[in-house]
């Protein structure tokens, strides 16, 4: 817990005695509410990573978060990096260099851990996904449809690709989204593809449309629930305003396939994935949280990574960062939440 949370507890804890002190237990102080909306709250923040190195790699630019086998977090730099996170402390315990087959730096976005322990990695630049062993070698490298290249080889636009990664149905589908919408397809319906695990090997699935709350809002990360269902982030950048990022419940279980689909332009025979906001990350306490620039609420930054570490009286316990795009008026932080569904 930050040391200004711990204080800004202790402070209010004061008052109240005060309070009760002065004017007895009918005029105590309420306690300070967590919660985001009904079905989000807030445990606690942390910047203990901000612009911080470890053996020599600045620690930041954090795109993706997930789980490892032994419970540790792995936390993806898009300037081709995986660091090793202690659980409870965050703190680095090995900095793994990336590279794609030529030796050159990767866009690394999204993150998924296989049951092996290889690490699924995509890079919005072509885009590709690479599997890695945890050493940083590359094993293979899924296939990735056409439409989905960056043009001229497809429609996509660079660096507005595949972002988002997880694995759903126990490690059998793999689920990428895109961040924006193709060239063709109306602004703000963007594609989630799958692939399916063929023995050692992955061979695209279908293809589903989600469409975000605006055309400014992109979809940077997703993961799988149990039952198929995926929790969604969306975020955009107002320059002036700040960030907005939110939380949505998306079920693609019963959406039209759409890889046979060349433009998404709404018509009526498509299903797109239903989705339910959870949450606007703005509507969070802050909890003592300061920004550089402006926002919203002090506590939001450029969040782009998410992972569901645990689950704690019905509710998940799910973790964000941002990423800081190693700037001085932009924070790496790590946002606590516990979700219900």
């Amino acid at each position: 817990m930050q040391l200004r949370t711990v204080l800004a507890t202790t402070t209010a804890a004061l008052a109240a005695a005060t309070c009760l002190a002065a004017t007895g237990p009918a005029q105590a102080a309420a306690p300070v509410s967590h919660a985001c909306s009904p079905s989000v709250s807030l445990d606690r923040f942390s910047d203990a990573l901000d612009k911080t190195t470890y053996d020599g790699t600045f620690v930041g630019n954090l795109s993706a978060l997930a789980v490892d086998r032994d419970g540790s977090l792995v936390a993806l730099s898009d300037r081709s990096a995986l660091f090793d996170l202690d659980a409870r402390t965050l703190a680095p315990t090995s900095a793994v260099p990336l590279a794609d087959e030529n030796g050159a730096a990767l866009d690394s976005e999204g993150l998924a851990i296989d049951r092996d322990g290889t690490r699924l990695i995509t890079s919005e630049t072509e885009p590709s996904i690479r599997r890695y062993s945890a050493d940083g070698t590359i094993l293979d490298r899924l296939p990735v449809p056409a439409a989905l290249q960056v043009a001229p080889a497809g429609r996509a636009t660079a660096n507005q690709t595949f972002e988002g990664l997880t694995l759903l149905n126990g490690g059998r589908t793999l689920l990428a989204s895109m961040e924006y919408a193709l060239s063709g397809d109306t602004a703000g319906i963007v594609r989630f593809q799958t692939w399916q695990r063929h023995g050692k090997g992955w061979r695209p699935g279908a293809q589903y449309a989600y469409r975000t709350d605006a055309a400014f809002l992109g979809v940077p990360e997703v993961q799988a629930l149990p039952d198929g269902r995926l929790l969604v982030l969306e975020r955009g950048f107002t320059p002036g305003v700040g960030n907005t990022v939110r939380l949505y419940l998306a079920d693609p279980r019963h959406a039209t396939d759409t890889s046979g689909v060349e433009n998404l332009t709404g018509q009526s025979g498509v299903r797109l994935i239903r989705k339910t906001l959870l949450t606007d990350i703005a509507s969070c306490p802050t909890l003592g949280a300061t920004a550089k620039q402006p926002q919203p609420n002090p506590l939001l930054d450029n969040i782009e990574g998410m992972a569901i570490t645990g689950h704690a009286k019905g509710r998940l316990k799910v973790l964000l960062v941002s990423d800081d795009n190693q700037n001085a008026v932009q924070t790496t932080r790590f946002y606590y939440l516990r979700v219900r569904v």
